[in-house]
């Protein structure tokens, strides 16, 4: 039987996660809401900050008695407002009123897709600057972006995770340039 020629796939690039800090612009006593929330882990010996976790959205969420927050685990600016506002009612449980809305700064996105090709990572690990791979440790080649925040995870089905970014119009614009670089990388001679 011939072997199939395996058509070009497309290119495609999701949000997996969003990383944002904000503060709450209020000293939080984090044994007390420990004590009374089911959904928190607060061993200050070896972390300073009450990690809180949210299931829906599902999202964790570090808080520090500062008032400063980490949010984590989110997949839309939506799911990470919709999160804040859950951690700001859980204070209210314990008589923490916060009155400001919190100003939400990302920290990183993380996405994950496809550049609907193959790669030859050997090949792109000799072509490329600012790259990492060792197969024996890991799969994937490491790939600082030139120009730009993303660092790229390069797997050889075509698979990619992107990272480093700030916005979502920042990953498409960041994959869309690896795509140009890959496609270029491709035809350079060795």
């Amino acid at each position: 039987m011939p072997k199939k020629k395996k058509k070009a796939g497309k290119k495609e690039i999701h949000v997996v996660n969003i990383v944002v800090s904000t503060s709450l612009e209020h000293d939080i006593p984090l044994e007390k809401m420990a004590a009374t929330l089911s959904n928190t882990e607060y061993n200050p010996e070896q972390f300073p900050g009450l990690v809180l976790r949210i299931k829906e959205p599902k999202t964790s969420a570090l808080i520090f008695s500062s008032g400063k927050v980490v949010c984590t685990g989110a997949r839309s600016m939506d799911k990470v407002e919709e999160s804040i506002k859950k951690i700001i009612k859980s204070l209210e449980k314990i008589n923490i009123k916060i009155k400001i809305k919190p100003v939400i700064s990302i920290q990183n996105i993380v996405a994950s897709g496809s550049v609907g090709m193959d790669l030859n990572l050997n090949d792109l690990v000799m072509k490329l600057p600012n790259t990492e791979y060792e197969p024996e440790q890991f799969p994937g080649l490491v790939f600082k972006l030139p120009g730009t925040r993303a660092t790229f995870l390069l797997f050889s089905n075509g698979k990619i995770v992107c990272t480093g970014t700030k916005s979502e119009k920042e990953v498409h614009e960041s994959l869309d340039k690896l795509i140009e670089v890959l496609k270029k990388a491709k035809g350079m001679k060795r």
